[in-house]
């Protein structure tokens, strides 16, 4: 039983990813529009209809401030913390949302026979999540906006066959780069994000099972794909498949188990 995944964008401009896994599709975050998920999905045939689930892993705009449209234009039941939900309400115009599950980070949610793991956070976000979608033999880890590498991340990257992790940003160009030093304390600090050396190093240490793994959630400023690239190469010298989500563009298919691997979308 195989595992399929699809970054339709990835950074603070907007995140949503595609799963597809044991006969179930899901979605997890909606920071990007309805329109252009639609969009991105049909370059490889896939549609916005039908879909299971929308999972959400936070609070922050860039993850969450299209849920509504996601729900009432697509019917998509909307899955989420309640700290987290009541968080964005109070910010953002989300609408009306009829269709809501609820779910605790620490627990796992059940789609037929797909598991998804939900993981407790450091990220500053209000009670966020990271995931680990299980189907078969195969586990595929969505793990970003972390904030450190806590206590048990690397038991979790351990049990994994394809991660996509995030590597936000490089510590050289955010210190001379033009963010406020408040800003960049909270970056680099317990509760921001993962820098690329962080991340290759987790994933040297504990990647051994991994088939590929995708960078994710790379700063516009203080990063470079092909520097993220590079440091993660240099660092763990991977036997998996290694690359990098865009900012403003999908992924190919990803797969775990199945033939449609690296299927490149007929359009962005």
């Amino acid at each position: 039983m195989g595992i399929i995944a699809i970054s339709l964008q990835s950074g603070s401009n907007g995140n949503c990813l595609y799963v597809e896994a044991g006969g179930r599709r899901l979605l997890f975050d909606a920071g990007i529009c309805g329109s252009l998920a639609e969009r991105r999905l049909a370059a490889f045939g896939k549609t916005m209809r039908g879909i299971d689930a929308l999972i959400v892993s936070h609070d922050h705009a860039d993850h969450i401030r299209h849920a509504g449209v996601y729900q009432r234009k697509y019917g998509i039941p909307i899955y989420v913390s309640a700290l987290t939900l009541d968080a964005a309400l109070c910010k953002y115009k989300l609408g009306t949302l009829n269709d809501v599950y609820y779910f605790k980070p620490g627990r796992q949610i059940t789609f037929g026979r797909v598991s998804v793991h939900t993981i407790p956070t450091a990220h500053d976000g209000v009670e966020g999540a990271a995931f680990v979608i299980s189907s078969g033999e195969k586990r595929l880890g969505i793990l970003t906006d972390l904030g450190h590498a806590f206590n048990g991340l690397g038991e979790v990257v351990a049990s994994l066959n394809g991660v996509f992790i995030e590597s936000n940003y490089d510590p050289e160009m955010l210190e001379q780069g033009s963010y406020p030093p408040s800003l960049k304390r909270r970056i680099k600090g317990p509760r921001g994000h993962l820098s690329n050396i962080e991340a290759a190093e987790l994933l040297a240490s504990h990647g051994k099972a991994l088939e590929w793994a995708c960078l994710a959630h790379l700063s516009e400023e203080n990063n470079r794909p092909a520097l993220a690239l590079k440091i993660h190469k240099d660092v763990a010298n991977p036997k998996y498949a290694l690359h990098a989500a865009g900012r403003h563009s999908s992924t190919a298919i990803f797969e775990l188990g199945g033939p449609e691997l690296n299927r490149q979308p007929r359009l962005f």
